[in-house]
């Protein structure tokens, strides 16, 4: 196993040149994390495994925090041994250049801010890269049920201008369809847009807002 103080960090955006730990060695030959590169000129894709399985992870986590999953899959995508692939993303791992934990909190602070996302919608994101499930468990229940409330309200704000003129049930239909496919539970978005819909001084038949147009 390649030791710890051995594997770098990733270049910063736009760097050229080699990768930071690269260490020339005599004769020419280019040592990175300890290891001798056996394989083409400089500028070709390394040879080992190991170092083109590094090389890929690098450039992938360049500005952009990817999971384990994800860089393991776009590893398979280039044919990198399974080994290899283990080897490098767990020493990633042990420097904590990979942390799904740290992944998937900042997903659920940027997602539910930046697009409104219900906790439900959240985790199923993080499923689809790979993250575990008592990972998403912790990350989604930083999000209180308060601050979900709050953002289905300034959600339903937002829309709620662009459905005046139409029938009272398919506003409601509009309005709860939209907090759905963000994931939020039914009855919270009925409890919302109800709420909405009486503040303007409608009268909100809660039978009625499911039936078909």
């Amino acid at each position: 196993m390649t030791r710890r103080s051995e594997w770098p960090e990733p270049p910063p955006e736009g760097a050229g040149g080699p990768a930071p730990d690269a260490r020339t060695r005599p004769g020419g030959r280019r040592a990175v994390g300890g290891r001798p590169a056996h394989g083409p000129p400089a500028g070709g894709p390394p040879a080992d495994p190991v170092e083109r399985a590094r090389s890929v992870c690098l450039t992938l986590l360049t500005g952009t925090p990817r999971t384990r999953r994800q860089l393991a899959d776009a590893l398979r995508r280039r044919e990198i041994p399974e080994e290899a692939i283990a080897e490098v993303l767990d020493c990633f791992e042990e420097v904590g250049l990979i942390d799904d934990a740290v992944f998937a909190e900042a997903w659920v602070e940027s997602r539910h801010h930046g697009r409104g996302l219900a906790r439900r919608a959240l985790a199923r994101e993080l499923r689809t890269r790979g993250v575990a499930s008592s990972v998403i468990e912790e990350a989604v229940s930083r999000l209180e049920p308060e601050d979900e409330e709050e953002t289905a309200r300034a959600l339903v704000a937002r829309r709620l201008p662009a459905t005046r003129g139409l029938p009272t049930p398919k506003r409601m239909r509009r309005l709860v369809g939209m907090l759905a496919r963000k994931g939020y539970p039914e009855g919270l978005a009925l409890r919302v847009v109800r709420e909405a819909l009486e503040r303007e001084g409608q009268a909100v038949d809660e039978d009625a807002w499911d039936v078909p147009e």
